[in-house]
């Protein structure tokens, strides 16, 4: 009986297994969906902003502009994080999260600007976190179920081949699974 005994792993595989079910079959349901265009939607709300003076493409002055717009309607910060998008010649700020989407762009009037307050739907909020659009527990929650579903590959197949009559099987799954995952690479 040593560390990694065929009981061990086991349990390891098993426990682990069950840990992450929850977030496993959330990742891959909005995976699946999200490859046939199955997004989720959003309650959308538009706001006109009178401006003392035009906007400025400048990050720190935008994301303050949208947390005191959103205090000023109690609403919570977006979780994600906040970037400039420039189209054309214009641009807005963009700031993501897993219940909230937040827009300020600018409009062809230079002292109003358009912000944008994005309510997603229950389905929607998780894509976004799919997408690494929440808070730093639910990113960190999300790096352990990769380290759980690399260990129950990991023990999945130490324990096959400990097995006398699936190593060859196991084997030659292997190398299938390689050769389906290059191919599957070079045919997109």
């Amino acid at each position: 009986m040593g560390v990694f005994s065929r009981s061990v792993l086991m349990k390891v595989h098993a426990l682990l297994a069950v840990f992450i079910l929850p977030v496993a079959v959330m990742f891959f349901i909005t995976g699946a969906l999200y490859t046939w265009d199955i997004k989720g939607g959003y309650d959308t709300i538009v706001h006109e902003l009178h401006l003392a003076s035009p906007l400025r493409k400048e990050l720190g002055e935008l994301v303050g502009l949208a947390e005191r717009e959103l205090k000023k309607r109690n609403l919570a910060l977006p979780t994600g994080q906040a970037k400039i998008k420039t189209i054309g010649s214009s641009f807005k700020l963009e700031w993501t999260g897993s219940s909230r989407d937040v827009i300020i762009a600018t409009t062809a009037q230079p002292l109003i600007a358009q912000l944008e307050i994005k309510q997603t739907s229950w389905y929607r909020q998780f894509v976004q976190l799919h997408k690494a659009k929440g808070g730093v527990p639910f990113k960190v929650y999300a790096a352990i179920l990769a380290t759980a579903l690399l260990l129950l590959l990991i023990t999945g197949f130490t324990m096959a081949w400990k097995t006398p009559k699936l190593r060859k099987l196991t084997l030659v799954t292997t190398v299938l699974g390689v050769v389906v995952f290059v191919a599957m690479i070079l045919s997109s």
